[in-house]
């Protein structure tokens, strides 16, 4: 069981390594292949790991303050009477992040086999594809908060890499600076929230820290704080999530990743994972769910004016990850977690049925531009319905299984959990008429102007046309079908499962499951409905956008003059007070000396042989008269 985690680890590791290493002795394709097959070996393992665990006594799979399934390589950082070892943790929770990263992943990374297919870079695309599993399965394989962290700032890094991908496009590299800023203020407080643990524990091994933590009251609600900094950074919630819009610059495989099975769903785990160091600090859980909640209904607004496709996927993400935030504050982990795997599903489903749109329109993304493509990509078509009645909660699409128990939980948690529960069901309303506003925008309809003159093309290939295609087809049958794997309140494997690890604080009886699941199912086909009349039907002329909406509540502008334009203030008179006179100015008084010195030593250099051979005589004659002299 251990032998295979390592495997899983370290597989797509190997492939960026060979990938790099080989450089154009590798073929673009060949480097396709390659890191196709090293996310797919990962994934293969982690389903070895995850039968192993299954195949251990139930009181054995979590740790526990006497120790877990830990295994450590060695010895990673060394500082006095701490040491932080290079090592993994196998438990339920960790497995089952192991199997959406690496099986999503490898989807998504086999799916751009097609995508990519004669990109210049596509060596370095499949490198960062690889790097960026690795690094998030670093994260939820971790097995003490340092690796955690590491893992969390690879992730970080490789988001940056991919999202920058087209260095030749200057949108693309603000996006990339952008989410690399936004999320180093998370780091920056969950690195803090970690010196906190080091200073009062000793220690950041997870069976020492999660298990049984004491801390003072004033401790915990900082820890807990700095945890959710980081967390909310991450996962792009209020308020540092103005990145994740901007993110959809780079390549659409990379937001697929991105938004699907890596880097946004971190912050849920971060909060799942150290619950305990949460509940110690029950108000700072409260502000999670509350900030959930309002991200939700925030990204929902904002979808209902975007024309960009990828973009009103992105908004829904954030969106779909503020009720997994609401949930996992009010403390249904398990529903949380089970709600975080359904929309891996559906949400890499739309992001890649998107990418087969944008591939074969050349790279349109203005859904003003597109319309009548249902008649023209038919299968197309029919896997982005699925998606989008999964993104919705259509039953018997997955995300009605996962999303409905969610906020039925809520309900068990006072009138704060039905506060949230009411902003949910609200959100479930407007996720029904941005998703079908999106989908009759882009497939209903006659074909537009644009289309008429770009009709749709295919890969003329076969290989890249299978894997686009193939692809799609196994992500539209898990959104289907993938939600069944667990039906509060009848059968709920995945919640059993996690609550070794993470004991649910919210759970909902059969009442609340009903009139949870009944309401968000109205209110979506409600808002489908509005989208119909207005899209479709055309029953009355659209509302005009509301200029806050289009200007996404002003967070850009807010974020502006607090901190960008005084920091360009602070540095050009750091310049001009420290850097220019005293840095700067001493680098050139140095170049200017040396240059006045060499320009005096050239003037005794002549040219002439007999000139040297005299200064060197004489040189030697005042050598002699001081040796005899001082002899």
């Amino acid at each position: 069981m251990i032998a295979a985690a390592w495997i899983a680890l370290l597989a797509p590791l190997a492939g960026t390594l060979l990938i790099t290493m080989a450089g154009n002795r590798l073929s673009r394709r060949g480097a396709a292949y390659l890191g196709t097959l090293a996310v797919a070996g990962s994934f293969a393992a982690t389903v070895v790991t995850f039968a192993k665990l299954l195949g251990t006594e139930p009181s054995s799979r979590a740790f526990t303050s006497s120790g877990g399934n830990f295994s450590t390589a060695w010895s990673w950082l060394t500082a006095g009477d701490l040491d932080f070892g290079l090592r993994i943790l196998v438990d339920p929770l960790s497995v089952f992040m192991m199997l959406i990263v690496s099986g999503v992943g490898a989807l998504i990374v086999a799916y751009s086999i097609g995508y990519m297919d004669g990109d210049d870079e596509e060596r370095r695309f499949f490198a960062y594809m690889t790097l960026f599993v690795f690094s998030m399965l670093l994260l939820v394989q971790s097995g003490n908060l340092l690796m955690l962290l590491a893992g969390w700032g690879l992730v970080g890094l490789s988001s940056y890499l991919l999202i920058g991908y087209h260095q030749d496009r200057p949108s693309a590299i603000a996006a990339a600076k952008k989410a690399f800023v936004m999320n180093a203020v998370g780091d920056a407080t969950m690195a803090l929230a970690l010196f906190l643990l080091i200073q009062r524990t000793h220690s950041l091994d997870f069976e020492q820290v999660l298990t049984s933590p004491t801390l003072g009251t004033a401790t915990a609600y900082l820890v807990a704080l700095g945890l959710l900094g980081g967390a909310l950074a991450k996962s792009a919630q209020l308020p540092l999530q103005t990145w994740l819009p901007d993110a959809m610059e780079g390549p659409t495989p990379v937001s697929a990743l991105i938004h699907a099975a890596t880097m946004v769903t971190a912050g849920v785990y971060l909060i799942v994972r150290t619950h305990a160091l949460f509940e110690l600090a029950p108000k700072v859980e409260e502000v999670a769910a509350g900030l959930g909640a309002a991200t939700l209904l925030m990204a929902g607004l904002i979808a209902l004016v975007q024309t960009d496709i990828k973009r009103v996927i992105a908004y829904s993400t954030m969106s779909q990850i503020g009720y997994m935030f609401l949930g996992a504050g009010l403390g249904a982990y398990g529903n949380s977690m089970f709600h975080l795997m359904t929309h891996a599903f559906f949400k890499a489903l739309l992001f890649l049925a998107a990418g087969i749109v944008i591939h074969a329109l050349s790279g349109e993304q203005d859904m003003r531009r597109m319309g009548g493509l249902g008649k023209l990509m038919p299968k197309t078509y029919w896997a982005m319905l699925a998606g989008g009645l999964a993104l919705v909660g259509v039953p018997p699409f997955a995300g009605f299984f996962s999303k409905d128990s969610l906020l039925a939980a809520a309900l068990s948690r006072g009138w704060y959990g039905i506060l949230l529960w009411v902003a949910g069901q609200i959100g479930a309303f407007l996720t029904g008429l941005y998703t079908f506003r999106m989908i009759f925008m882009v497939f209903g309809g006659e074909p537009s102007e644009h289309v008429r003159e770009h009709p749709p093309h295919q890969p003329k290939e076969a290989v890249p046309r299978l894997a686009m295609g193939g692809v799609v087809g196994i992500l539209a049958i898990l959104s289907v079908g993938g939600g069944w794997i667990q039906f509060a309140p009848i059968w709920t494997p995945i919640s059993k499962f996690l609550a070794l690890v993470a004991p649910p604080l919210a759970e909902a009886n059969n009442k609340q499951e009903i009139v949870s699941s009944v309401a968000a199912v109205v209110f979506g086909l409600l808002g489908a409905g509005f989208a119909w009349w207005y899209y479709a039907a055309k029953r009355e002329p659209t509302p005009e956008p509301l200029p806050v909406l289009e200007r996404k509540f002003y967070f850009d502008e807010l974020y502006d003059r607090l901190f960008y334009r005084p920091s360009v203030v602070v540095t050009r008179v750091l310049y001009a007070l420290v850097e220019g006179p005293f840095i700067a100015g001493s680098v050139s008084g140095v170049s200017r000396s040396t240059r006045r010195l060499g320009t005096r030593a050239r003037g005794l250099q002549t040219g002439l042989v007999r000139t040297y051979v005299l200064a060197l005589a004489a040189s030697l004659a005042v050598l002699a008269v001081v040796f005899i002299a001082v002899k």
